[in-house]
């Protein structure tokens, strides 16, 4: 193989995910009160109501998608009774629904960004580059999942006889190169955005993803006091003041009691 297609399939995704590994550490080492997704929710909040929602909910039967298809064997499928066809079938009609809810949700935020002048001003220069990264991952993938498994044919294009050992074999850090040599060029496109969007995954609101909310659930409860200054002030019950035992009191006392 040339030295590109060692670098686009060896070096180049262990590069991805040491930067992502790393970058994730640092990050949550370095800038904990950063580590959220900066929402603009308060500049406009009609199309996040509907993106947001569609975005992330086909992004997550995006992802197990992916990591049902590259990291069960095809021979485990077979084993259980599941025909090549059949699985196709599972993995390409769901995928395509997700898919889409996923492309139609970015559209959504990606627009919303753009058209409002407020959320397009709260707009970071990381967050330009995450939205352009992430689009073309999922453009990419899209590409890839309409031409060689939708329109494929019966079984589409079989990436679990090359692109998932592939994957498997280099993260136990045994490469195998040759398994990319011929992969259709839109899985090829497709996985080095993947990787690319991995690699600056810490550096961008993205990181958010890894904040699951565990503690919400055992958390006390919030307890709000109201500051307007209008409201009528408790009234204090004189059994609740303390005793004073100063001497001017005592002898006030017992001047009373001489009289």
């Amino acid at each position: 193989m040339s030295h590109i297609e060692m670098f686009l399939w060896v070096a180049f995704p262990w590069l991805s995910i040491v930067a992502f590994v790393i970058g994730v550490f640092w990050r949550w080492r370095t800038d904990q009160f950063g580590w959220t997704t900066h929402s603009s929710q308060i500049y406009e909040s009609r199309l996040l109501r509907l993106s947001s929602p569609l975005f992330h909910w086909g992004m997550m039967f995006v992802i197990i998608g992916h990591i049902m298809g590259l990291a069960i064997p095809k021979a485990f499928t077979r084993a259980v009774g599941v025909s090549d066809h059949a699985y196709h079938l599972i993995a390409t009609i769901p995928g395509t629904i997700a898919d889409i809810a996923v492309v139609l949700g970015l559209i959504g935020l990606i627009y919303r960004r753009v058209v409002h002048r407020s959320v397009f001003l709260s707009t970071s220069s990381s967050d330009k580059v995450m939205y352009v990264l992430l689009a073309a991952a999922i453009a990419t993938g899209s590409i890839a999942t309409v031409s060689l498994q939708v329109f494929g044919g019966a079984h589409g294009y079989d990436y679990r006889e090359t692109i998932s050992p592939w994957l498997r074999q280099l993260f136990i850090l045994n490469p195998n190169p040759e398994l990319m040599a011929d992969v259709p060029w839109q899985f090829k496109l497709h996985i080095i955005a993947g990787f690319t969007l991995l690699a600056v995954w810490p550096f961008t609101r993205l990181v958010h993803a890894f904040s699951a909310p565990v503690g919400y659930v055992t958390r006390p409860y919030v307890v709000y006091r109201s500051r307007d200054i209008t409201t009528t002030p408790a009234r204090h019950n004189p059994a609740w003041e303390p005793i004073r035992s100063n001497k001017k009191q005592l002898d006030n006392e017992a001047r009373w009691s001489g009289a």
